[in-house]
């Protein structure tokens, strides 16, 4: 055999092995993805259509165009979303090894960077004193308060003695839904205001949440005018806290219809590379005995989202003595 031969007997077999290892690790988190929308998704009975469908496509060479791990992670995100209407369920790539299925710390600490980070300002994009002693917060994101709660404190101090005011969550996306409560914390006098709670499925168990009886700092007070601002962007724990704060009678709501998403997840871990973001709760609303998911939080006052900060100036406006 020639040393031309050679080398394409050892190329053609490497890419052969290489071929077979991502078809294994792609049926290895198909198979995982199922076993958890059967067994732990939030709503069995759509887990079970979901999961039935997604094998189906998987077997019918759907994903076989998604040869790189990128690609299939999107892929099979997409087919999730689509089947079970859930805007948090989704597969996320890891080109780093997740080397231990059981302690996934490394890649959370991760993502917690990339998302809620400094290069974020921990979701504090702006705030503003506007005309007439008007509040002004605009919030990206709600960063883990071990990360963030620092600085969503200082906010919320610096604008504690003005007027009115207005909480932009038009392009906040979500983030933990600790941070928000405590944010709702400021907008009461104190005691504990009954917020929405989460349903886990796996432990059959309904754990209820409250305003926060006590905050660092001064609060902004239970009898000064607030809108928040929301849009089809504003999704997850940025939604929770319009929901709050429309079903306490605490807040104004204008903008858009928000995007519906409800329910909590986890990052779990899947195979070496895949993690799930993993979805066994449902929110829960003391008040309302119900939740936002796949509707959305409605507007008090129904604007395009653009003209929403202005919209708000003039019904604050009319109201005023």
């Amino acid at each position: 055999m020639t040393v031309l031969k050679v080398l394409m007997a050892i190329m053609l077999s490497t890419v052969s092995t290489v071929a077979s290892e991502i078809s294994v690790e792609q049926r290895e988190t198909m198979n995982a993805v199922t076993r958890h929308l059967v067994t732990r998704y939030v709503d069995p009975e759509v887990g079970k259509s979901a999961a039935e469908q997604l094998r189906a496509a998987f077997t019918a060479g759907r994903f076989d165009d998604a040869a790189d791990g990128p690609q299939f992670a999107l892929k099979l995100s997409e087919h999730l979303q689509a089947l079970t209407g859930d805007g948090h369920l989704n597969i996320e790539y890891s080109a780093t090894p997740i080397t231990n299925a059981d302690d996934h710390s490394a890649f959370t600490r991760e993502q917690m960077e990339r998302w809620y980070g400094a290069h974020r300002n921990y979701g504090v994009q702006r705030i503003d004193r506007l005309q007439s002693n008007v509040a002004y917060l605009d919030l990206r994101v709600f960063a883990p308060l071990e990360m963030g709660g620092d600085t969503l404190v200082a906010a919320m101090n610096v604008l504690a003695d003005m007027d009115a005011m207005i909480i932009d969550l038009r392009n906040n996306g979500g983030g933990m839904g600790d941070a928000a409560d405590l944010l709702a914390s400021y907008l009461f006098d104190g005691g504990r205001h009954p917020l929405t709670g989460v349903y886990d499925r796996p432990t059959d168990t309904l754990t209820q949440r409250f305003t926060q009886p006590y905050v660092p700092g001064r609060r902004f007070g239970n009898t000064k005018p607030v809108y928040v601002l929301i849009s089809g962007h504003t999704f997850s724990a940025a939604e929770a806290l319009a929901y709050n704060l429309q079903a306490l009678e605490r807040a104004i709501i204008v903008g858009e219809v928000s995007g519906g998403g409800a329910h909590p997840f986890e990052y779990v871990p899947l195979t070496e590379h895949y993690v799930l973001w993993s979805v066994t709760a449902r929110s829960v609303n003391p008040i309302t005995n119900d939740n936002w998911q796949g509707v959305g939080v409605k507007p008090d006052i129904e604007v395009d989202a653009d003209s929403a900060l202005s919209a708000a100036l003039r019904h604050l406006r009319a109201r005023a003595p």
